[in-house]
């Protein structure tokens, strides 16, 4: 193609978007609307995706042993948990740690008392903290160790993912039906927006043809109308979402502090740097499919 078609081409779906701006506005705010609501929702699931993922790196569950267990075999005790496929890793406490960890917690501002205590309290207290790789496989992870020879006791851990696992699939089932539905009707409007261009022109577009202009001539300054409106309205939203990201987080974070141990966001370039590639390929997609049916339909005269 010559560089001067391209410019025609160019010109011509810039002009048709200018000729019928109503109706191209119309188009642009709803792809706006659209891939707007496909940040949002894209941003929460990857946030609740991290917060599940740090939760699952500070679940655990705490393993005992039977008295008079000697050390190679709460080592091999060790070996053999560590194999399991629901383990990410293990921490192995000593009876003097635990009763280091306990003194420092509970009689730091009294350290006389800990001292009247002349051999250690909790001495059969030497456990394996053993954190899941995924907290969803807590159960089947206790019901084994529960069983396992020379283990006395399991105490699982309260905090788990699951809550959050469950509210990331729901997020994940309404923003794939919005953003469908949304979807739908961009691409009805953009197609209606380049049917309004097809018909102004249809007199020009019979007089092309009859002088020997192909299909693909005449069609394609109709698909740059349709990805520079899908185009426009992936960029805008891009942009006020990124202002909104950044300063929706910074206010939470200053306003609730005390939900910072809690709440652990993604940074806005983790955040944008596969969200904008994504929405201008969205915008893109729904301008050429708006195009492509318009001049399925309409433009041959």
């Amino acid at each position: 193609m010559k560089i001067r078609s391209i410019f025609y081409h160019l010109k011509q779906g810039f002009k048709n978007i200018y000729r019928n701006r109503l109706f191209s506005l119309a188009s642009i705010a709803t792809i706006t609307a659209c891939v707007f609501l496909f940040g949002v929702f894209y941003s929460i699931m990857m946030n609740f995706e991290y917060m599940v993922k740090k939760a699952e790196n500070e679940v655990c569950v705490t393993v005992f042993f039977d008295e008079g267990l000697s050390d190679t075999e709460i080592k091999k005790l060790g070996d053999t948990i560590s194999n399991r496929v629901e383990v990410s890793s293990v921490h192995y406490t000593s009876a003097e740690e635990a009763w280091n960890n306990f003194k420092s917690e509970y009689f730091a501002a009294y350290p006389d008392l800990a001292e009247g205590f002349k051999d250690n309290p909790l001495i059969n207290s030497a456990s394996y903290e053993v954190y899941l790789s995924d907290a969803g496989m807590q159960g089947t992870l206790v019901t084994y160790l529960e069983n396992l020879d020379g283990v006395r006791q399991v105490n699982r851990s309260e905090a788990t993912a699951s809550g959050l696992s469950s509210a990331a699939k729901l997020v994940g089932y309404v923003a794939i039906a919005v953003i469908i539905i949304l979807l739908a009707v961009s691409i009805f409007l953009i197609t209606n927006t380049i049917v309004i261009g097809i018909t102004v022109r249809k007199e020009e577009i019979s007089i092309m043809k009859f002088i020997g202009a192909t299909d693909a001539f005449v069609n394609a300054p109709f698909f740059v109308e349709g990805i520079a409106i899908g185009i426009i309205g992936a960029i805008i939203p891009i942009v006020i979402f990124r202002y909104m990201y950044q300063n929706v987080i910074a206010y939470v974070l200053n306003k609730f502090s005390i939900l910072n141990n809690i709440l652990a966001f993604l940074p806005v370039s983790e955040v944008f740097r596969i969200l904008t590639p994504v929405a201008i390929a969205l915008g893109i997609g729904i301008g050429a499919l708006g195009s492509f049916f318009a001049v399925r339909k309409h433009a041959n005269v």
